[in-house]
């Protein structure tokens, strides 16, 4: 009888012992890790904040425009807010001065110097040439153009690196004849590369300038 109690008792005790371990613990959840609904938000990253990852030496991943810009960065100068390269084009973006004219900013190394002023430089160009590729994207966005799908984004980040001109004259030719760079970076490859991001939320704007 003894033994049979003991049995029973051992029984009970490993069973309460291994049911311990399934139980949910309270864990404070960390908030910026997070995502609201009701907020606004449509990055899906653990923090809202850019700066969290600014030592990271990748770029972002995703299709939503903060994606978008820190491929391009990646791309242009590996995320480096003061690259000059030896042609002399500037920053995280690679700008180039009469460029940087544009849009408002005229003291390149003030800039060089200010990454708010960068990110907004950015956002201002791409503003611009998307007013002046309206028609373009209009036209051509969905089709395949030289073995590329065309998209806004695409034809954006093709205006960034070769300018407006040389976007214009890539439609012009069926992309048969398209801008490299010094480099050998073709537009061509930018709208390829820089494809089906999301761009719809800038506004085409044919006077962006960026507010010092």
């Amino acid at each position: 009888m003894i033994n049979k109690w003991s049995f029973y008792t051992s029984l009970t005790l490993i069973i309460a012992f291994l049911s311990s371990g399934f139980k949910p613990s309270d864990i404070d959840s960390n908030q910026w890790f997070l995502t609201n609904e009701t907020d606004g938000t449509h990055y899906l990253f653990p923090s809202q904040k850019q700066t969290d990852y600014s030592n990271l030496n990748v770029p972002y991943t995703g299709k939503f425009f903060i994606g978008y810009k820190e491929a391009i960065a990646f791309k242009e100068s590996q995320g480096k807010y003061k690259k000059v390269n030896t042609l002399g084009y500037m920053g995280k973006y690679q700008f180039g001065k009469e460029t940087l004219k544009t849009i408002g900013i005229h003291d390149s190394n003030h800039f060089l110097n200010n990454p708010r002023i960068q990110e907004k430089a950015f956002v201002a160009l791409i503003a611009k040439n998307k007013s002046e590729l309206k028609d373009i994207i209009q036209k051509y966005e969905g089709q395949v153009v030289a073995g590329v799908l065309i998209t806004e984004s695409g034809i954006l980040a093709a205006a960034h690196l070769g300018g407006v001109g040389s976007v214009k004259k890539f439609f012009k030719h069926d992309g048969k004849r398209y801008f490299k760079d010094a480099y050998g970076t073709s537009i061509r490859s930018y709208m390829r590369e820089f494809g089906g991001y999301e761009t719809s939320g800038i506004v085409a704007d044919s006077n962006a300038r960026v507010k010092l």
